[in-house]
């Protein structure tokens, strides 16, 4: 490659993006993002240029980061003027796709812990409507501070009520200008959470019941859920691209096709944020249970199903697993038969969800490692795939085979040894070592529960321990699961022999 490609900025971009650029810098900041990574630029960001490029949406995007840890990655994006390159790759319809955009949102870069000041001074922009956010499950928390509006803060929803306390004394408790906080991170109630932590913030430092009534009456805490694999920088194939590109881009960013966003509120709110009008797949709802059902039951089911087998199996990715003859169409046949009529949501829905998670699995991009998705598989069981085995047998009064075998290998997986240097190993089908990780208790459980040898003991034991299931499964509304786990171990242990 050659060593004289310029590296993305205002004076390299393309006049499209330069002439996007000029123009997001001439408008107001109207979405303050708390979150520099991967995941806001290539979701968040990329959504709004789809509404600029579409004329839907005018107004910038100030970022920040909320640990100091970020200001590299912060200063990195500043050297190149806010721009990035945006990588779409993977399957749409079964269909490879692959393309690149070069992202024009930010008109202001600031690190709150260099230029608290700055960051400040946001709340008093007239204009400023909207705060994203992605901090992790981890800085959405509450978290004692004492009240220093004067220097920086790292607790998330520290920062935001010093903002919002700013912003309230700004303007005297204006109800127009509240602000629609949209939480990304990972959490179910994400925006309840959010707002609570806000409102302990500010009666531990007893900021007045004025304050703590404007929040709550005009400012908006939206309850989200988000959907993208977003794996950041490209390194493997990075040089390629750039020499496809003709210019060098530290921030490079590659995402899969597939995006999803679900908003609990009123569609009225498109006139904020256009999303649905600029043909993203956002759902603006009064209920997110159903969006986090089907995620919960199909993407992250199917993932907890193919697993054990998978592994015991000898694949090591998803894709490998999807693409295996047998294993693969097993997958797609518990999907379609046991698990989507399990779920109380239109089918037809389900079906074409399932068909775009088929796509995300079979990413050629996107290596999901089986032994990472395996880690904690008793509860993950527990929350994801029980509930659908359980709904199955109320109603269809018989087992369903895929799920129960499905769980058969998950006992078959979990017959463990402990080693001298604490971990725990199970053996595949050939006679491979995996290491099996979940709670050391868990563990230590199941390698006794196996002591025996006897694949019906260790199904017994298992099967019974209501502290992993909630509940005695031996036996499910009359069904003898049991009987039927331990059936398909025994014949697995012939077909060894």
């Amino acid at each position: 490659m050659r060593e004289t490609l310029d590296r993305l900025s205002r004076l390299t971009a393309d006049d499209a993006s330069q002439q996007r650029l000029t123009a997001v810098k001439a408008e107001p900041v109207r979405v303050l993002q708390i979150g520099e990574g991967n995941f806001l630029r290539g979701f968040a960001d990329w959504m709004i240029q789809q509404c600029r490029t579409q004329g839907l949406f005018q107004g910038g995007v100030a970022v920040t980061q909320p640990r100091p840890s970020g200001a590299k990655k912060l200063a990195e994006l500043k050297e190149q003027d806010g721009l990035y390159t945006q990588l779409i790759r993977g399957l749409k319809n079964g269909e490879p796709v692959e393309e690149t955009e070069v992202i024009a949102v930010f008109n202001a870069i600031i690190d709150p812990y260099a230029q608290w000041d700055r960051f400040m001074a946001l709340a008093d922009e007239p204009e400023l409507q909207v705060v994203i956010s992605n901090t992790t499950e981890a800085g959405l928390r509450y978290i004692e501070v004492p009240w220093t509006p004067q220097q920086p803060v790292e607790s998330f929803p520290a920062k935001l009520t010093m903002l919002l306390y700013r912003r309230f004394e700004t303007f005297g408790g204006e109800a127009s200008r509240g602000l629609i906080m949209l939480p990304c991170e990972l959490l179910e109630r994400n925006g309840d959470t959010l707002l609570e932590c806000v409102l302990k913030h500010a009666q531990d430092w007893g900021l007045s019941d004025s304050f703590q009534q404007w929040v709550t009456a005009h400012n908006r805490f939206l309850n989200s859920l988000v959907d993208r694999i977003v794996t950041g920088y490209p390194a493997d194939d990075a040089e390629a691209i750039f020499e496809k590109l003709q210019y060098r881009d530290a921030m490079l960013n590659a995402a899969e096709p597939y995006h999803f966003w679900a908003i609990e509120a009123e569609p009225e709110l498109e006139r904020v944020l256009p999303f649905v009008q600029a043909g993203l797949n956002v759902v603006w709802t009064d209920d997110l249970k159903p969006y986090q059902l089907r995620k919960v039951r199909i993407l992250n089911g199917a993932h907890t199903l193919m697993t054990p087998i998978g592994l015991l199996s000898g694949a090591e990715h998803v894709r490998g697993l999807m693409e295996h003859p047998s294993l693969g169409q097993w997958v797609r046949s518990t999907v379609a038969s046991e698990i989507i009529p399990s779920v109380p949501i239109e089918k037809e829905s389900l079906t074409a969800y399932a068909n775009d998670v088929y796509d995300r699995y079979l990413n050629p991009f996107i290596r999901h490692r089986l032994l990472d998705i395996a880690m904690n598989s008793v509860s993950k069981f527990k929350a994801r795939l029980l509930p659908t085995l359980i709904a199955y047998i109320d109603n269809n009064d018989a087992l369903p085979e895929g799920l129960i075998r499905g769980l058969a290998a998950l006992i078959r997986l979990y017959r463990v040894e402990r080693q001298e240097d604490g971990s725990y190993t199970s053996t595949a089908f050939d006679g491979q070592s995996l290491t099996v990780r979940d709670d050391a208790a868990v563990l230590e459980a199941m390698a006794a529960a196996w002591n025996s040898g006897a694949s019906s003991a260790a199904v017994e034991q298992a099967l019974s321990r209501t502290d992993w299931w909630g509940q005695d499964i031996r036996t499910i509304a009359g069904m003898d699961v049991a009987s039927a786990v331990t059936a398909i171990l025994e014949q697995w242990e012939d077909e060894q022999r």
